[in-house]
């Protein structure tokens, strides 16, 4: 905490005890809210398949009637979007969790239906209802005590931003400094688990209201980093210590922490137009910002040994004097000494076309675990190295859709996707690297990414 900020009362280090009047047994009932209504968030989970069902149904009889099939399509679509935001975005938790998730992979949509979904996913992003003033104040109360309003000169009881597990207020600090007051919903945490628990059963059902994406791999990701995104102490402290590495930079800006619970954090303020924005810039400009991006990627754990694993664009903004603002450090990957080399080795070995070399590194790393093909591999992973392999490359969603459906296919290049293995040290590294292509694939952007490897990731220069 800079030595400027005023005093934090005790309780702000992570103590809770109940409000005065309020015994113990109050104040869990309060957080199990959420949590005690679980048939309930079932039963709304359970109506979205029902309810995509329903209105099929409804549309072939129009269909029958006369209606053209275009328009019936159109708007059965669009209701299955609005039913879609409106369930993940109400029930908050893993629901929406789920839903932000899927809305960084509204790129892969095929076009005739990605209207709609992109206009409702987008919105999953940093809005979703916010829960009672009320609800605010006391688990302001519990976490920074009685007075916490003495930390503040004015505290916005509207909220900025709400999102799947927590909500953002704008405030003023003590000192006059603009914050950003980051607040976990009472319940959140048994709320995530039991909504990724329901999801995860019906995925299979559900795929039809996501596109026809497969969100089973999808959910079994979130529910392994639940914890992680929980507990604010553990975001605290990584977006500190990313804060002190950028401190001053002329590129990014990561707001610095003031005071932080495992239920409340707050930070600075990040003046700025949501990454969501720049996707109807001009190309002059999302071109810069998505250059801006990706070195934020590569640069973060060079320089200060976390990966950003979180890259939906709500979590970046672009600031007024142009700088990349970088918020939400709730899921992070550790790196003390950079990306690992051998990644960029085997980027590197995969762009000269080298099979055999490519094969080599892969199965070194433990990314091949049993016999395969050198040259399938190498036809496998083209595709995702042709971006590194010329000084520009512009990245649209024909290209991104055609990733996605053929790394999907488990027959193409005789199979060789059942035959590699992801290892643990890899995975979030992966989840970075396939939403940051989605993401710059809805920016179209075209930039000297090459360039960007050279500097950044280790082992690709060598």
């Amino acid at each position: 905490m800079p030595d400027d900020s005023p005093a934090v009362p005790e309780r702000a280090r992570g103590a809770r005890r109940p409000r005065p009047g309020r015994t113990d047994a109050q104040a869990e009932k309060d957080d199990d809210r959420i949590a005690r209504g679980g048939f309930r968030r079932s039963a709304r989970l359970a109506s979205l398949p029902l309810g995509f069902a329903g209105r099929s149904a409804l549309g072939l009889g129009r269909r029958i009637g006369g209606a053209p099939a275009e328009q019936v399509s159109d708007q059965l679509q669009q209701k299955a979007a609005e039913q879609l935001f409106k369930v993940l975005g109400e029930l908050k938790g893993g629901a929406m969790k789920v839903g932000q998730a899927l809305s960084l992979f509204e790129a892969v949509l095929p076009d005739d239906i990605a209207g709609p979904y992109r206009q409702q996913l987008a919105r999953l992003q940093d809005s979703a209802p916010p829960m009672p003033t009320s609800r605010v104040h006391a688990v302001l109360a519990r976490e920074l005590g009685p007075q916490w309003r003495d930390s503040f000169s004015s505290f916005s009881a509207q909220p900025a931003a709400a999102a799947s597990i927590g909500q953002v207020h704008r405030a003023v600090w003590a000192d006059g400094r603009p914050v950003a007051v980051k607040v976990q919903y009472p319940g959140a945490d048994a709320a995530l688990r039991s909504d990724l628990r329901q999801i995860g059963r019906m995925s299979k059902v559900m795929a039809p209201l996501a596109g026809g994406m497969d969100i089973g791999p999808l959910v079994d990701e979130l529910t392994a980093r639940v914890s992680e995104e929980l507990d604010y102490t553990l975001e605290a402290a990584a977006q500190a210590q990313a804060a002190e590495g950028f401190a001053g930079d002329a590129e990014f800006f990561v707001p610095a922490v003031l005071a932080s619970t495992s239920k409340v954090m707050v930070s600075e303020w990040v003046e700025g137009k949501s990454l969501n924005s720049a996707f109807e810039m001009p190309q002059e400009d999302r071109n810069r910002i998505g250059l801006a991006y990706v070195r934020f990627l590569f640069a973060a754990p060079a320089r200060v040994g976390l990966l950003h694993a979180d890259p939906h664009p709500g979590n970046f903004k672009v600031l007024p004097d142009g700088r990349l603002g970088v918020i939400d450090f709730g899921l992070v990957a550790r790196f003390p000494d950079g990306l690992p080399p051998a990644m960029g080795r085997i980027l590197h070995v995969a762009e000269n076309a080298d099979a055999a070399q490519t094969a080599e590194q892969l199965r070194a790393e433990g990314f091949i675990v049993s016999d395969v093909d050198a040259q399938d591999v190498l036809d496998y992973l083209a595709p995702f190295v042709e971006p590194a392999a010329v000084p520009e490359f512009e990245f649209t969603r024909d290209w991104m859709r055609e990733q996605f459906v053929r790394v999907r296919d488990i027959r193409a290049n005789n199979g060789v996707a059942t035959k590699i293995n992801l290892p643990p040290e890899y995975l979030l590294i992966h989840r970075v690297w396939l939403g940051g292509l989605a993401v710059l694939a809805q920016l179209n952007a075209r930039a000297p990414f090459n360039a960007v490897l050279r500097e950044l990731l280790p082992g690709y220069a060598d």
